[in-house]
C-alpha cells in the first residue's frame, strides 16, 4: 500500500459515512491528515467518528447538500474545528428509481438533480472559495461510469453524473494557475449501500458490463483518490480517471 502525507491538511469527505467515502477518510487518516466528515445520517455520523477515531482527527457535520443555505451553516461549522481546508472528495450521492425515461417521475427526477448535481456544485462553490484565498487545494469528485456512457433506467443519475463530470472540468480550468487541482473519478459500480436503491435487474446489467467480471472495491477507489488529492498531484486537473474495470470506451 502506497503512503502519501497529509500531515497538517484538513479534508472534507461527504458522504464520509459509510462506503465510498468512509474507505476514503480511512485513507486520509492513515496519511495523518484531519477529516471532516459531512453527512445527512446524524446516527451514521457518530458510528464512522467511533470507527475512525483509533486512526486520527476525525469530526462530523450533519448537512443535507442538497440545501445551499445548509451547505454555508456546514461550511462555516468547520472552519470552527480546522485552520484550512486542503482537501474536498465529494461523495455523497444517491442512485434514484431505476425507470425508463417515458415513465421516470417528474418529481423523482428533480430530487436526483438537486442532490447529485446541484448538491455537488454548492460543496464545490464553497471549498473553492477557500482553497482561492489560500492558494491551493485538491478536489476529487466521485462520478460515474454512467455519467460517460448513460445506463438504461437511470437517466436521472446518469444525467446528474455527466453534469459532474463537466462542472469538473470547468471548476479545474478556472482554478490551474491557482495550485488547486479538480479531478473526477468514474468508477463502476462498487457493492456498497447504495445498490440497495437498484432494482435487480439494474445491478445484474451493470454487473454484466464489466470485463473484470465483478465490482470495484471501495479500497481500490480510495487508492485512487488519495494520490489525486495529495501534494504530489501538482499538475493533473480537469481530468477523468476511470476505475470501469475495462467498461468504459473512452
Amino acid at each position: 500500500m502506497n503512503h502519501y502525507d497529509f500531515q497538517g491538511r484538513s479534508a472534507i469527505v461527504t458522504g464520509g459515512a459509510q462506503g465510498i467515502g468512509f474507505a476514503i477518510a480511512e485513507r486520509l487518516l492513515q496519511g495523518k491528515a484531519k477529516v471532516v466528515l459531512w453527512d445527512m445520517d446524524a446516527k451514521v455520523l457518530q458510528e464512522a467518528r467511533t470507527k475512525l477515531e483509533p486512526l486520527g482527527n476525525v469530526e462530523i457535520v450533519q448537512v443535507n447538500i442538497a440545501d445551499q443555505a445548509a451547505v454555508q451553516r456546514a461550511i462555516e461549522e468547520t472552519e470552527k474545528v480546522t485552520q484550512s481546508i486542503d482537501v474536498l472528495v465529494h461523495s455523497a450521492g444517491i442512485a434514484g428509481q431505476n425507470n425508463v425515461v417515458a415513465e421516470y417521475s417528474a418529481e423523482e427526477w428533480r430530487r436526483v438533480i438537486d442532490i447529485d448535481l446541484n448538491g455537488a456544485f454548492y460543496v464545490n462553490q464553497v471549498v473553492v472559495q477557500r482553497m482561492i484565498k489560500q492558494n491551493y487545494g485538491r478536489i476529487v469528485n466521485i462520478a460515474s461510469i454512467a455519467g460517460k456512457e448513460g445506463n438504461p433506467t437511470a437517466s436521472a443519475y446518469s444525467a446528474a453524473k455527466a453534469g459532474l463530470i463537466a462542472l469538473t472540468k470547468s471548476l479545474g480550468k478556472e482554478t490551474a494557475t491557482k495550485n488547486i487541482a479538480v479531478n473526477a473519478i468514474t468508477p463502476a459500480a462498487a457493492q456498497t449501500k447504495i445498490l440497495e436503491q437498484c432494482s435487480q435487474a439494474h445491478i445484474d446489467y451493470m454487473l454484466s458490463k464489466i470485463p473484470r467480471g465483478r465490482f470495484v472495491k471501495v479500497e481500490e477507489i480510495a487508492a485512487m483518490v488519495t494520490w489525486l488529492v495529495s501534494e504530489e498531484n501538482s499538475f493533473t486537473t480537469a481530468s477523468v480517471f476511470d476505475l470501469s474495470g475495462g467498461r468504459a470506451t473512452y
